[in-house]
């Protein structure tokens, strides 16, 4: 009995570690979409545009409810596709909504539960929502100081604006109004940010090469710099950031360069628990990704068996 416990523990932790699939969206080189599995095994891929002019680096990807993708491949344009690969829904920054001739480009957008999508639009400095028709349904400027030339934009609980900008390297937060309710100047050029269920931010630096967590009256209270605490791990461009559920946090490792890990998990006390290194398959320009929980990974598997049918 004893030992048929053991196993059955042991199967079942085995089931739960290979669930994790990972969502990735590389350039510099690479130009691929794909999904794995925890140890980076590919389940799904697609080529996208490489780096002729107009063409971006991958600065934002999201996997929907429905489990189509919803990307970009151009500083403009973005593209929802099916996991069978099929075009269902585009827009184009460059042209629609009073943007032809301006100087617009794109690194943050999100799908909305309401079915809308929220776009941030650099250079014309707005954030937008539209609906599956195109059409503007919610619009509010971004400070005119340089701010407006932003990467990486999170959602608070509140449903406020977490923006970065990478010159003059602030996180700002929005509220629906248009208005500033926080910011935090970082000083370096700042990537992404996103607020914990503790109510503190925590803020990938970017070049700063360094991941710090801040309270809402912005004193530092975790931070982790140039390397990782009691690793080898180099900390190169830090990109995109997620906290799970059990507290850790998953930390984006771009440009770090080979034989370090591209994504890793980390606990409060700064112990890394998981690593992502797939150099082959994302080199060094992996800058954004989402790690799809166990929930999301099992609907997944499925959507994907039924593809091979």
């Amino acid at each position: 009995m004893r030992y048929s416990l053991i196993l059955s523990l042991l199967f079942t932790t085995a089931a739960v570690k290979a669930e994790r699939f990972v969502l990735v969206s590389a350039s510099y080189g690479k130009n691929i979409i794909a999904i794995t599995d925890r140890d980076g095994d590919v389940l799904w891929s697609y080529k996208t545009a490489g780096p002729q002019r107009g063409h971006a680096g991958h600065h934002d990807v999201h996997l929907l409810p429905n489990g189509n993708i919803l990307y970009h491949d151009s500083w403009t344009k973005l593209t929802e596709m099916t996991l069978g690969k099929k075009i269902v829904w585009t827009y184009d920054s460059a042209t629609m909504n009073g943007n032809e001739g301006k100087k617009v480009d794109v690194h943050a957008f999100a799908r909305l539960k309401n079915g809308n999508t929220s776009i941030v639009e650099s250079g014309v400095g707005r954030i937008i929502e539209v609906d599956k028709k195109g059409s503007i349904v919610h619009e509010i400027p971004m400070k005119k100081d340089g701010r407006q030339h932003t990467r990486w934009v999170r959602f608070t609980p509140e449903g406020n604006y977490l923006v970065t900008s990478e010159n003059p390297g602030v996180v700002t937060e929005y509220n629906r109004k248009g208005e500033i309710v926080w910011e935090y100047l970082i000083k370096t050029r700042c990537y992404g940010a996103i607020r914990l269920k503790n109510g503190n931010t925590l803020i990938a630096s970017g070049s700063g090469k360094s991941v710090v967590e801040v309270t809402p009256d912005k004193k530092v209270v975790w931070e982790i710099k140039g390397t990782v605490p009691g690793t080898e791990i180099e900390l190169g461009w830090m990109t995109a950031l997620q906290e799970l559920k059990n507290g850790n946090y998953i930390i984006g490792n771009c440009h770090a360069g080979e034989g370090n890990p591209q994504i890793f998990e980390i606990t409060g006390d700064k112990k890394v628990v998981w690593e992502f290194d797939e150099w082959e398959l994302v080199g060094n320009g992996l800058a954004v990704w989402q790690i799809l929980n166990d929930k999301q990974s099992k609907r997944l598997r499925k959507q994907l068996a039924k593809l091979k049918k």
